[in-house]
């Protein structure tokens, strides 16, 4: 047993890394909701999969490839070009022919969807954006704790974050089955749209000028939680009503992004028990 262990422990050393990640964690990426091949692509846009992001062979010029993407893009799918070390990284077949589809695990939400939720429930909308979150298990952790504390709903950007991936449904426990998840193009065009439907934004920022425990959090409101590393973009954070921090009484000066969100959830469902 000892050895099988020890062996186990070599094994996960010697993995390489591509673009400071280790193969086995860019292919766990999309872990079983891979769709590889120019024919199971084609026919999974084809028969309406919901189709999170399409991996397409950087500079390959073949007519099949292009056609693909352009259908891909006409659908709404986010289309990145990789080079090809990237996409046998990804294979689990061994065979993509220059093409990879990462399948949501459900079909994403329209944010009408996320108030038609809070209606129904007769509540006043509480909503998470995600600002980039790219780390999938962060985001399945926001979901989960988002779905337990009886918010109406996520929203995230269509790039430069992670999707409704395998792995995120995976961490949220279940979670992504019961709450709807919207993705738009722009945060910050999106926050002026809820400001519009009067839902007041509090964004969780270091150094904000709203203390945790000061910021009113029973009417409607959206909690923005930004970027794992560099937080919110400077064009969300300027689209918040309020920059809200939470007080920290350790040597760490920041929170986890999820554990941010938590904390503010939970403020929320505090205040809007009284």
């Amino acid at each position: 047993m000892e050895k099988k262990k020890m062996e186990r422990r070599r094994r996960s050393e010697e993995k390489p890394f591509r673009d400071g990640v280790t193969a086995e964690a860019d292919a766990d990426s999309g872990a079983d909701g891979l769709i590889e091949g120019r024919n199971a692509v084609a026919e999974a846009l084809r028969a309406g999969t919901a189709v999170d992001k399409l991996y397409v062979s950087r500079g390959d010029t073949d007519r099949t490839l292009g056609r693909i993407a352009a259908e891909a893009r006409r659908l709404g799918i986010v289309v990145v070009e990789a080079d090809r070390h990237k996409l046998d990284a990804m294979s689990r077949t061994h065979a993509h022919q220059g093409v990879i589809a990462v399948a949501a695990v459900r079909a994403y939400a329209e944010v009408a969807d996320i108030f038609a939720s809070a209606a129904a429930r007769g509540e006043k909308p509480l909503i998470v954006v995600c600002d980039e979150l790219t780390d999938p298990h962060n985001l399945g952790a926001v979901i989960r704790t988002a779905e337990c504390a009886g918010a109406h709903g996520v929203i995230i950007p269509k790039r430069r974050s992670a999707g409704l991936t395998a792995v995120v449904a995976k961490t949220s426990a279940g979670a992504v089955s019961y709450l709807p998840v919207a993705r738009v193009a722009n945060i910050p065009a999106l926050l002026k749209e809820l400001q519009k439907q009067g839902v007041w934004i509090f964004g969780a920022a270091v150094g904000g000028t709203t203390g945790l425990y000061e910021a009113d959090l029973k009417g409607p409101a959206a909690i923005v939680i930004g970027n794992e590393g560099s937080g919110m973009s400077r064009l969300t954070a300027e689209g918040c009503d309020f920059l809200v921090s939470i007080p920290m009484r350790g040597h760490i000066s920041s929170l986890n992004a999820s554990a941010a969100a938590a904390i503010l959830l939970y403020e929320a469902v505090r205040q809007r028990s009284l």
